[in-house]
């Protein structure tokens, strides 16, 4: 039987792991990666159904929303440092049993206030799953498949967020928008029985590494969370730029039901085209990262910032066009750029952090992800739609890449640098040999 010997950075530290075995934990990781974006998103399908039967403003609908992406923020880093020391599989499968029972809780609320608490819930339960999901992952494959299976891995939120849209859409249809919500919760709590059956900790968790004197040198490995310019913009970055793709997820299912005279089946459906062409579009550009940037790290930067300014150019586009196929087609490749820095951004977070510390950098991405973009995005938006309306609103969204991009160059000027300060020699070498190759003379 094949094996895959599972590394980190640095060495070799995990033991040898069955080669079915690692793709059924990746299945089934990722299998509870889609029914979190599912139990997440599905809100967006049924947001004209709720405005209607209870009244709510657009700043409401936002809010419930945006609570989800809040409580990720706030909690995926105290939460991703506590299954590090429980366990990651018990904790990736009570997380799921969580997120899916309030979502069960979203189909049964009677008003406003009880579907919050849900929604608040939904958002405790999914808190750290994005950053444990990845590590574990990542702990049952060699090297050379990180960043493609890292890709992967993130671009299922976009699957899934897809399905939950579509699926949720064709429920609240036929079946009313309480079997929306019904629907997902039942799908999650079936996987998150039996994930803990199938993922043993035993199987998957590597070997402790040797310490070795450079890593004693370079002091505590926390400190490369926040140690260098580089890596603070890598954050920021990513986080500037989902508010844009973030808040698109969100809203498209609404732009279409009120601009195109949609049903809420047909919304969900052209909406989960859309996230699926960015679901798409993300693995591209994290495959194309990986193949442009392993001569030249720098490029990884280069590229954030092209994916952040034509994704600002072709929504800006979109918008300014009427209604009709040509709008909805620079959408559907404005979307599948807007998501395309979350390879190169994780891929700059992986670089400029001490391996011992890879699930805690991507918690505090996270983080910073969430609190910068996708919880703000949803509510600001619709509270500047209360005020100008959702098309107005949806012109000046774009405009945030802007600012993404201008974050990722200024990371462009220490990048190489900060990489040499924290790598090994010969890792040295390479980046500061790239570093005079790309300086002119």
């Amino acid at each position: 039987m094949a094996h895959y010997v599972a590394q980190d950075d640095a060495e070799d530290v995990s033991g040898y792991v069955p080669r079915p075995y690692a793709w059924i934990v990746f299945a089934l990781t990722f299998g509870l990666l889609i029914s979190d974006y599912m139990s997440r998103q599905v809100l967006n399908a049924v947001f004209p159904l709720l405005k209607g039967e209870w009244t709510l403003t657009d700043y409401q609908l936002g809010l419930l929303s945006g609570i989800v992406a809040l409580m990720v923020g706030l909690l995926t880093f105290p939460l991703s440092l506590a299954a590090d020391r429980w366990g990651r599989v018990k904790s990736l499968a009570l997380m799921a049993g969580l997120w899916s029972l309030a979502t069960l809780g979203c189909a049964l609320a009677q008003t406003y206030e009880q579907m919050f608490v849900a929604r608040f819930l939904v958002g405790v339960g999914e808190a750290a799953y994005g950053s444990v999901g990845i590590a574990v992952v990542l702990s049952v494959f060699p090297k050379r498949l990180r960043a493609t299976l890292a890709a992967a891995f993130m671009a299922g939120g976009m699957f899934g967020s897809v399905l939950g849209v579509g699926l949720g859409g064709l429920l609240a249809a036929h079946l009313g928008w309480r079997w929306a919500f019904g629907g997902m919760a039942l799908f999650g709590l079936c996987l998150a029985m039996l994930y803990p059956i199938v993922v043993r900790e035993k199987r998957i968790a590597p070997r402790r590494p040797r310490v070795r004197p450079r890593d004693k040198a370079a002091g505590h490995p926390l400190r490369t969370l926040f140690g260098c310019r580089s890596v603070l913009c890598a954050y920021v970055g990513s986080g500037l730029q989902l508010f844009v793709a973030g808040t698109m997820i969100v809203w498209i299912p609404s732009y279409l039901n009120r601009y195109y005279d949609m049903s809420t089946d047909k919304a969900g459906a052209f909406a989960a085209v859309i996230l699926l062409c960015s679901g798409a579009g993300m693995i591209l550009c994290g495959m194309l990262s990986d193949r442009m940037c392993q001569q030249s790290p720098s490029r990884k930067i280069s590229l954030a910032i092209t994916y952040c300014l034509g994704s600002c150019v072709l929504l800006s586009l979109a918008f300014a066009l009427p209604h009709g196929t040509g709008q909805l087609l620079l959408l559907a490749l404005g979307m599948m750029l807007a998501a395309g820095t979350n390879g190169p951004s994780s891929a700059m977070v992986a670089n400029l952090t001490h391996y011992s510390v890879h699930g805690t950098a991507f918690a505090t991405l996270t983080l910073v992800n969430n609190l910068l973009g996708l919880a703000p995005g949803p509510f600001i938006t619709g509270k500047v739609s209360d005020l100008i309306g959702l098309q107005a609103a949806f012109q000046l969204v774009p405009l945030v890449s802007i600012a993404a991009a201008a974050v990722f160059f200024y990371a462009k000027r220490s990048y190489l640098k900060d990489i040499a300060r924290g790598s090994s020699p010969k890792s040295e070498a390479v980046a500061m040999k790239a570093e005079a190759a790309e300086t002119p003379t």
